[in-house]
């Protein structure tokens, strides 16, 4: 798993007892910590992870490496999330500026092509300020934002097993046609939360539907305690 090639790059690290250059952690503070005045956002996010992943953006167009940070980014959060220890190593409090620069190598490894060293400052700024462990939440806003930029709105499907293709396909069709799409191309999610017992969670911009079973539970609850 890549969690364990993760700690073992850690555990290396340790033992070489080498240091990232001051400098270049600096200088990779600044470039982030100040978002370029000529490029506006397509939208606002909060948040910590909001605010890296804005700044990310930022650097990233007025570098003309949208697309190519956006696959990047996709590639680090489907692997955050095909390996939940990866996060738990990410925020331990425990990592030397060692261990954090081999970290940085690794994923740099999974993002692939990286012009004029963007992600590569971008995440050794996140591991001079110990934020690491935000990065998934980092991937996950800037899709927010690269979906916008495209003009794209996001369609969340949660459901409580995973969904066929098929019926994500006839949801999608459905939405698309109603005023919740906006007229915009949608961009699907799906989500999978057992806790849901069975139905569907449909999220579109700020409209949310609901249509869980364990929202009729709920509801059903309520109105018998209110009768009681």
């Amino acid at each position: 798993m890549f969690s364990v090639r993760v700690a073992r790059a850690g555990l290396r690290a340790t033992a070489q007892q080498f240091s990232v250059p001051r400098t270049a952690a600096v200088n990779g503070l600044r470039t982030y910590a100040t978002p370029a005045q000529d490029v506006k956002p397509p939208v606002s996010l909060f948040g910590v992870d909001g605010t890296y992943a804005t700044a990310l953006f930022t650097a990233s167009a007025k570098s003309a490496s949208l697309d190519q940070t956006s696959k990047a980014l996709a590639s680090l959060g489907q692997t955050l999330k095909a390996d939940r220890k990866l996060t738990t190593i990410l925020s331990a409090p425990t990592l030397t500026v060692a261990d954090k620069q081999q970290i940085v190598q690794e994923l740099q490894k999974v993002a692939g092509a990286d012009k004029g060293d963007i992600l590569k400052n971008f995440l050794a700024t996140l591991a001079e300020n110990n934020r690491l462990g935000l990065l998934e939440g980092i991937c996950d806003k800037f899709s927010t934002l690269m979906g916008a930029h495209r003009g794209e709105i996001e369609l969340n499907i949660t459901s409580a097993q995973e969904l066929d293709t098929k019926t994500v396909n006839r949801l999608e069709k459905a939405v698309s046609k109603s005023e919740f799409s906006q007229g915009k191309k949608l961009k699907v999610v799906t989500k999978v939360d057992p806790e849901l017992v069975g139905g569907l969670v449909v999220e579109i911009g700020d409209r949310t539907i609901d249509l869980s079973v364990s929202s009729k539970i709920a509801k059903l609850n309520k109105a018998l305690t209110d009768a009681l």
